[in-house]
């Protein structure tokens, strides 16, 4: 088994309605479902790479609540290790509503501001038998205490970059080995264009391995001077909510067990579409023997 993947950032709970189209301003629309899940990059992340059958451990906080106390039974439920978690009294648990239309895509609301962000409540544990850190950029406050923390060590790192304001993100990306944005995550840090040109003018300002992950179009790999393509899986999409959180943990995760980067691209992008098929927030995580069935399949 491979070492332990620690993983820093939110947890979330989310607050799903599925509706036939997403709603117009200023109109009322009923909803043809609703439910709650976990959700949150960092934790999700943890419980696919649980799931999946690696070891691993979400630092992260939540409030003394109903949401967060969901949460916490949720992942432990899943095998994940919390001993890094912080209960914080008083706070509010960071809560998401999401609008699933009938394609599966998303539009997402987020209250993320009745929680401390100070890095007062990241763990205080060692990094001791880690085999990779992966932070998120939505709880900066304590991936750039862990980066540098694993950096000193010399734990590998994996940044999740979905978004953020572009000093905070260019001080994270410059403390991870491997840096995979999402589109929005690389507006953000390089401004508008061509994702390829993005991608390209990003990976010329960072070192180490610099990718972005682009939805049904697959992802983009800055390697070696040219741009390569990992194709996404061809799925029925059900819902995308949380498939580039399971493709951050499963990457982490193909690293962890020694994978090259291609590689563990191409298992997370098979976990990642399992997700969008199977849809029900945690409750629809992948399993190891589905995704390596679907990546023989696609192979024959």
């Amino acid at each position: 088994m491979s070492g332990r993947i620690i993983c820093v950032g939110n947890g979330v709970l989310d607050q799903v309605y599925e509706v036939d189209a997403l709603p117009r301003a200023g109109v009322k629309m009923a909803a043809r479902a609703f439910r709650e899940s976990g959700g949150g990059p960092a934790a999700t992340a943890a419980l696919a790479i649980a799931r999946l059958g690696g070891r691993s451990s979400w630092w992260g906080r939540v409030g003394d609540d109903t949401a967060g106390r969901y949460l916490l039974d949720q992942l432990a439920h899943h095998g994940v290790d919390l001993s890094g978690v912080r209960t914080i009294p008083g706070a509010r648990t960071v809560r998401a509503t999401v609008i699933v239309d009938g394609a599966g895509e998303r539009s997402i609301l987020v209250d993320r501001f009745g929680i401390p962000s100070d890095t007062a409540f990241l763990a205080d544990h060692d990094l001791a038998g880690a085999a990779v850190l992966l932070a998120d950029t939505r709880w900066p406050e304590g991936s750039n205490f862990a980066l540098r923390r694993a950096a000193e060590l010399g734990v590998l790192r994996v940044l999740d970059v979905d978004g953020g304001d572009p000093a905070t993100l260019e001080e994270l990306v410059g403390l991870a080995d491997h840096v995979v944005f999402s589109d929005e995550g690389l507006a953000d840090f390089a401004g508008p264009g061509p994702v390829a040109e993005r991608l390209a003018s990003a990976a010329s300002r960072l070192g180490g391995i610099v990718a972005v992950t682009i939805g049904e179009a697959g992802s983009l790999w800055a390697m070696n001077d040219g741009i390569v393509t990992v194709p996404a899986f061809p799925v029925r999409v059900r819902d995308t909510t949380g498939c580039g959180d399971v493709f951050h943990g499963a990457y982490a995760l193909g690293l962890a067990e020694g994978m090259p980067p291609l590689d563990a691209a191409r298992f997370a992008a098979a976990a990642a579409a399992l997700k969008a098929a199977h849809g029900r927030g945690w409750d629809g995580m992948p399993d190891r023997a589905a995704i390596e069935s679907v990546m023989v399949e696609t192979q024959r």
